[in-house]
């Protein structure tokens, strides 16, 4: 639905077509746009990726993050979660079909933001 701005006759504004509940953009938002989400997604792309290789590919977020992320991602059907038996035990996650539908659009967001202005992509508010 596209949300637009109407006057009436004595000057008033409205928003036509508003969106009472969260559009498709939005939504879309909530569930790939947590800090680390993309990247996480996109590092279990090519194959079952064990917990701390992905940890050690993801540098910058905590353990504690991924593995926030990683069960939201699971939760959401977006990743799959394996616990292998063997000793030490470990974990190994992969990306499902779901998962992958997102690829294709964090691609274009890596090239878009390959191409911006170095200074854009490190300003610090």
């Amino acid at each position: 639905m596209d949300a637009k701005i109407e006057i009436d006759g004595v000057g008033r504004r409205r928003a036509a077509n508003a969106c009472t509940e969260p559009c498709a953009i939005e939504r879309g938002m909530r569930i790939i746009g947590g800090k680390w989400t993309g990247s996480i997604l996109w590092h279990v792309k090519d194959g079952p990726v064990r917990f701390n290789d992905l940890a050690r590919m993801i540098g910058g977020a905590s353990k504690k993050m991924i593995t926030e992320r990683l069960r939201q991602l699971e939760d959401q059907g977006l990743v799959s979660r394996e616990v292998c038996d063997t000793a030490p035990i470990t974990v190994v996650y992969e990306i499902t079909d779901l998962g992958r539908t997102a690829l294709g659009f964090l691609d274009q967001l890596r090239k878009w933001s390959e191409g911006l202005p170095e200074g854009l992509t490190t300003a610090k508010r």
